[in-house]
């Protein structure tokens, strides 16, 4: 067995030093062989994003012959509220939504205690990178997974799945409030967020949570977002499944219409994002009157894409990525757009906007 293309190692391996050396690598391989039944005849670390977990494609001598391993690591304790629990394993709720009809890849096997998973090889072309292929089926892809968010929302519920006890709560919005002021507000000012602009950004975000607890609660995939799609072939009517589902919980009904119109990886135009938040309302569950979608959209953009600016930051000074930089631009310029859209709802959000608006939309 090989392995290739590894981060952790790129070098051939035979079977006594498999048994006799095991790496991480090697360690996966060896229990997916135990729980297959096939020789393992190489195995390939897939690059991450900003999580912090592992993921591995292994080639079986048997079918399936491929399959992804997702084995979890250690966790980032800056990347929830102190208070909140960690996000939980991936099972029980992959089942459920497959059961429900949300096209999740198959599980193959996996052990809860160990952390792993193993997964259908659903292959490594994502949404993103399929609009760069093929830029003339975006919009039908898009509308496709935008139509599919009412199925969710419409999930049973199943207490002895953790899902399901997860909320879009307070904490979680002074979580985002905190890294939006530690992380972002400095790239605008110059220099560190002084105590009265820090509340203005607490009170922005606390003001949004009273509005999302008073929305109605659905089922949201939490981050439904142009990497957390993959096509099986970027031709028009291709299998896309729904990858990155364990940090679903119950939140407002827009919020996965947030993390997919507003990608900071995949832009789509607002003549597109207006057809189609008048095109899905009437059909959610709750189906929220027009203006009221419209506003709870453009108020957790704030939120959720104030978030991923802070964590583009973060992931930079922290971890040495700066790639995540690239997408500071498109990020900053939703921003700017939910702001304005926002400023006359409530002083606090007005303020809000004065300092979102200090926030560049280069890279510099």
């Amino acid at each position: 067995m090989h392995i290739v293309s590894s981060a952790l190692e790129n070098v051939p391996m035979t079977e006594q030093d498999f048994s006799v050396h095991p790496t991480p690598a090697r360690a996966v391989a060896m229990f997916a062989a135990e729980q297959l039944g096939t020789e393992v005849d190489a195995i390939e670390e897939i690059p991450a994003g900003l999580g912090l977990r592992r993921f591995y494609r292994l080639r079986l001598r048997e079918a399936p012959h491929s399959l992804i391993a997702r084995v979890e690591g250690r966790e980032d304790p800056a990347g929830r509220p102190a208070s909140a629990l960690p996000e939980p394993a991936l099972e029980p709720l992959r089942s459920h939504l497959e059961r429900h009809g949300i096209p999740v890849p198959r599980r193959l096997g996996g052990d809860a205690e160990r952390g792993i998973e193993l997964l259908e090889d659903c292959g490594d072309l994502t949404l993103e990178r399929a609009v760069a292929i093929a830029p003339r089926h975006r919009a039908g892809w898009i509308r496709r997974i935008v139509d599919l968010i009412p199925r969710i929302q419409s999930v049973p519920t199943d207490l002895t799945i953790p899902a399901f006890d997860r909320h879009l709560d307070g904490a979680l919005f002074q979580y985002k409030a905190e890294l939006f002021i530690e992380w972002s507000l400095p790239s605008g000012l110059g220099r560190t967020a002084n105590s009265s602009e820090a509340a203005v950004v607490r009170e922005a975000f606390a003001w949004i949570a009273q509005v999302a607890a008073d929305a109605p609660e659905r089922l949201a995939h939490r981050d439904l977002q142009s990497r957390n799609l993959l096509l099986a072939d970027p031709s028009a009517e291709t299998r896309i499944t729904w990858i990155d589902l364990q940090g679903a919980f119950l939140a407002p009904p827009e919020y996965d219409l947030v993390c997919l119109l507003r990608d900071s990886y995949l832009t789509t135009p607002e003549p597109e994002v207006d057809a189609l938040l008048r095109h899905i309302a009437p059909a959610l569950p709750d189906a929220p009157e027009a203006g009221t979608l419209r506003q709870r959209f453009d108020l957790l953009t704030l939120t959720r894409k104030g978030k991923d600016h802070a964590r583009f930051h973060y992931a930079a000074a922290t971890r040495g990525q700066q790639a995540e930089l690239a997408h500071l631009p498109a990020t900053t310029r939703m921003l700017h757009r939910a702001a304005e859209a926002c400023a006359g709802l409530a002083p606090e959000l007005s303020r809000l906007g004065e300092l979102i608006h200090t926030l560049p939309e280069t890279t510099a």
